[in-house]
This record gives C-alpha cells, structure tokens and sequence, in this order.
C-alpha cells in the first residue's frame, strides 16, 4: 500500500469534532513524512498540516492551528483530528507522502504519493 487511503470524511454542523484517517505501508510509509492537504471546489490546493517521517517535527497552516492535530501510530497511520470545525473548512482533504529530511514544510512538487482524498463538509 505506498499510495496514501484517507477516510473518515462526513457532512457535519459547525462546532463539531471529525478525525481523518490516512493509512500507508511498505517501505517508504516509515520514511516518509506526511501531509494533509485541502481543496473546495474551484479553487487551489492549500497545506493543512504535516509531519515528518521521524514524527519530530510537526507544523500548521494558521487557519487551523488550535483547532486541529496531526499525529502518527505504530502501524504510520496519520491522522488529523479536527475540532471546532468552520463552514471555511469544507473541502476535499488529501493526505501525501513526502522523502523531505528535515526541517520546514515540503513543497506541494516535493511530495510523491498522493491519495484521492475524502471529503468533509460543514454546515452552518
């Protein structure tokens, strides 16, 4: 499984808490980081949150820091926990593996693995 599966998408109302799966094995799952991406209709991708292949390192677009955390289990399952979602957060979320080292957020071109995304949708 070296492509990225998300799940745990769902229509919700403001205020509610949901958390996304994004499941990888193989190889490259325990040395790649990990990071979540979001998309509304027509309009650009944008970074959500990531996590490096060692777990060390960890950031937040400054749309959700707070609100949202990013973590890892055994098994290089990453998740994010969303709470307190936003109508502003509706969005297909897709999660990507990226061979980064380091510190710092990789580049939309340096990630090499990408899911298909699963949806979250919240109502006023």
């Amino acid at each position: 499984q070296v492509y990225p599966v998300e799940s745990g998408g769902a229509s919700v109302q403001a205020g509610a808490p949901l958390r996304l799966s994004c499941a990888s094995s193989g190889y490259t799952a325990s040395t790649s980081g990990r990071t979540w991406f979001r998309q509304a209709p027509g309009k650009e991708r944008t970074f959500v949150a990531h996590i490096s292949w060692n777990s060390a390192n960890i950031y937040y677009a400054e749309s959700v820091k707070g609100r949202f955390t990013i973590s890892r289990d055994a098994n290089n399952t990453v998740y994010l926990q969303m709470n307190r979602l936003k109508p502003e957060d509706t969005a297909l979320y897709l999660c990507a593996s990226s061979p980064k080292r380091g510190w710092g957020i990789p580049s939309i071109d340096e990630h090499d693995y990408w899911g298909r995304g699963t949806q979250v949708i919240v109502s006023p």
